[in-house]
C-alpha cells in the first residue's frame, strides 16, 4: 500500500476518526474519549458538546485536537485500522471474483467461506 489512509497532516474525515476511535478509543482519557465520541460519532457541534459537558467551546476543541493526535500516533505505531481496512478490501475483492465463477457446489462453498471470513474480520 503506497499511500497511508490516515495522515495527521491532512484533515481526517469524521468517518476516519470514528474508525480510529473504535480501535483506540479506550487508550484516551475518559474526557477525551467521550468528547471525541460525541463529535465524531454522534455528530454534535463543539457548542453542543460544551453545553453538555460544562467545558468551554475552546476547551472542547483543544481536547479534540489532543485526542486526534493521540489516535493518529497510535495508528502510526500499530497500524491496526490500516490492516483491518486492507483485509476488508481483499475479502470484498475475493467475494466479487467468486461471484463471477461458473455455478457449482464449490462456488457456493467458497462464497460461504468468504462471507464468514468477512463477518469475522
Amino acid at each position: 500500500m503506497d499511500k497511508k489512509l490516515f495522515d495527521a497532516a491532512s484533515e481526517a474525515t469524521r468517518t476516519e476518526m470514528a474508525l480510529l476511535l473504535d480501535f483506540y478509543g479506550n487508550a484516551l482519557t475518559e474526557r477525551q474519549r467521550k468528547t471525541a465520541e460525541l463529535y465524531f460519532q454522534e455528530d454534535l457541534s463543539l457548542t453542543e458538546i460544551a453545553e453538555m459537558t460544562g467545558i468551554t467551546r475552546q476547551g472542547v476543541r483543544d481536547g479534540l485536537k489532543k485526542a486526534e493526535k493521540a489516535l493518529f500516533e497510535l495508528e502510526e505505531k500499530l497500524g491496526i485500522a490500516q490492516r483491518f481496512l486492507a483485509q476488508r478490501k481483499a475479502l470484498n475483492q475475493a467475494l466479487q471474483i467468486a461471484r463471477n465463477l461458473p455455478e457449482s457446489p464449490e462456488k457456493e462453498a467458497l462464497l460461504s467461506e468468504i462471507r464468514v471470513a468477512a463477518e469475522e474480520a
